[in-house]
């Protein structure tokens, strides 16, 4: 959200100076790590068996990233663009054993940004689309010039996956629709059955335009085809959706309306029996949608619509950056406080959702950077009327950074010190948090969470490629993907420096040590057991 190029010299003492401070850890101790070719630019990762699978945010182009301003020139080759294949046997010693390239990985215009593993088949699901010329240093171009689809492989071979088919998402009236993320469902009552719950972003309020998309993936290992389940668009349904100046006051002069032309669904979670998806809505916030058709349908089903399935309507939902508050009230089209709802993941046992919201920089739009986003805790106690009980902040995300001698041009521009994906425990919310790394929240009292333990890794002094985005600001650490809990242990990456390998040593250590698996975009492992 990548081959060794010249940077400006500028860039590479600044990096070389902050490589020499140390590792910044609480609570948290460093297993093993791997730089990754230093390629900079990692996406998502996935495992299977003792092999971590790790994508790329950017493409197989040339694009430069310098120091400021827009990436361009086409003399940086972008090394080793393709899905990684890192054997961790020895966690304390992972190592790249293999790539998945082109023709199906590793491609110019197309990132492998999301990955996901379906063990007992042997599946590796890719989410390919295309990916931006400005804030993921791609080669320009539309969607008819870079494709995007769902691309899965065969694990038989683990270290060399094999193709096998790819998947274009389609509405039921046959239009194909981008996706954006994905949560990974097996039906606890049939091992046999793998469902995807796509957020497919659209502001539009058709609602044959989906913003989530079920695809039942249960017949790709053996050769099968994917089939939609079910789809919904829920925009309607917010307050002022119906006026004329939504989504624009004037599309020619791109003058956004009511919620900023951010209104759509970000990213879903979906509780382990099914009967309940987790909506994180960007500028909507929240909602609760009611799954239990989904879970239940059959091969052959009419695709379901969900557009009337809504467990917390609009007008209930919890707010937080809106003026005015009121759920029931228009929002006012905001400039440096938005909600920007990313990730909504249902705590394990309890009647609570861990929100968290992201924000990028002023390089991306002007009403981004401080203050960033942060952690919400929902009570969910009465679904239909969620309520947020407490909240989990850095010292950067509170309004007084902002400005602050901390808060320069450079790191208003190009960092971000906001939430990103969290994977749940009871009692634990352990979250990737751009800038401010690996973040462990103690949960257990929910109206008073507070940092339990947190690592932010040395940067590398130079990588191939840097985010720009998110990259060149001052911290050159940028954790992003869910962490995953195997084994006791928590694997993740940061775009810029690698695969990390942690074990968290602070409060409530037993929850994590005493996990086999464990990942805040599936229902895999311990998340079935553990609600």
């Amino acid at each position: 959200m990548l081959k060794h190029c010249t940077l400006p010299i500028v860039i590479v003492l600044t990096l070389a100076v902050r490589s020499q401070a140390a590792a910044a850890a609480s609570n948290v101790e460093l297993v093993g790590q791997d730089p990754l070719f230093n390629r900079g630019m990692n996406a998502a990762l996935a495992l299977y068996d003792h092999y971590v699978y790790v994508g790329s945010r950017t493409d197989g182009s040339s694009v430069c990233v310098g120091a400021t301003g827009l990436p361009s020139g086409t003399t940086c080759p972008h090394p080793h663009p393709g899905i990684l294949v890192v054997d961790v046997k020895d966690p304390s010693k992972p190592s790249v054993v293999g790539e998945i390239g082109p023709p199906h990985a590793g491609l110019v215009g197309i990132t492998t940004r999301e990955l996901r593993v379906w063990p007992a088949k042997k599946l590796l699901v890719v989410m390919d689309f295309r990916c931006s010329s400005v804030i993921h240093a791609c080669a320009k171009g539309t969607d008819k010039d870079f494709p995007f689809d769902i691309s899965f492989f065969d694990l038989a071979d683990p270290v060399h996956p094999r193709f096998i088919s790819s998947y274009v998402p389609t509405s039921h009236d046959s239009r194909a629709v981008k996706p954006h993320e994905m949560f990974l469902w097996i039906d606890p009552r049939d091992a046999d059955r793998a469902l995807l719950f796509l957020s497919t972003p659209t502001i539009e309020t058709d609602t044959a335009l989906p913003n989530l998309i079920v695809a039942d993936i249960s017949q790709v290992s053996a050769g099968g085809t994917v089939s939609e389940v079910a789809e919904g668009n829920w925009n309607r349904l917010f307050p002022g959706t119906n006026r004329p100046d939504y989504p624009f006051v004037s599309e020619s002069k791109g003058i956004c309306g009511p919620y900023d032309c951010n209104l759509f669904v970000h990213s879903v979670s979906v509780s382990p029996d099914g009967d309940r998806a987790y909506l994180s809505m960007e500028a909507g916030q929240f909602l609760i949608l009611d799954t239990s058709s989904v879970a239940r349908a059959k091969a052959g089903d009419p695709v379901i619509a969900l557009n009337s399935d809504l467990v917390t309507k609009p007008v209930d939902r919890p707010t937080w950056d809106q003026t005015p508050p009121s759920p029931s009230a228009v929002p006012a089209n905001c400039k440096k406080d938005c909600p920007n709802g990313h990730s909504a993941v249902k705590v394990p046992g309890r009647a609570l959702v861990l929100t968290t919201d992201e924000v990028y920089g002023t390089f991306t739009a002007p009403s981004d950077g401080c203050p960033w986003g942060w952690e919400h805790l929902i009570d969910v106690t009465d679904e239909a009327h969620p309520k947020i009980v407490g909240e989990y902040k850095l010292p950067e995300d509170e309004q007084s950074f902002c400005g602050s001698a901390g808060d320069g041009a450079n790191t208003e521009a190009y960092t971000s010190w906001s939430s990103h994906n969290p994977t749940v425990l009871r009692d634990l919310a352990i979250a990737t948090w751009h800038s401010g790394g690996l973040q462990v929240t103690d949960i257990s009292d929910p109206a008073h969470p507070v940092q339990a333990g947190s690592y932010s890794p040395t940067p590398l002094a130079h990588v191939a490629t840097e985010d720009p985005a998110l990259g060149r600001g001052t911290s050159h650490v940028t954790f992003w993907s869910y962490p995953i809990i195997k084994n006791g242990l928590i694997y993740l990456i940061d775009v810029r420096n690698g695969l990390y390998i942690l074990r968290y040593t602070g409060p409530h250590a037993d929850e994590v040590s005493s996990v086999k698996f464990l990942e805040g975009n599936s229902d895999l492992g311990d998340a079935a057991t553990s609600h």
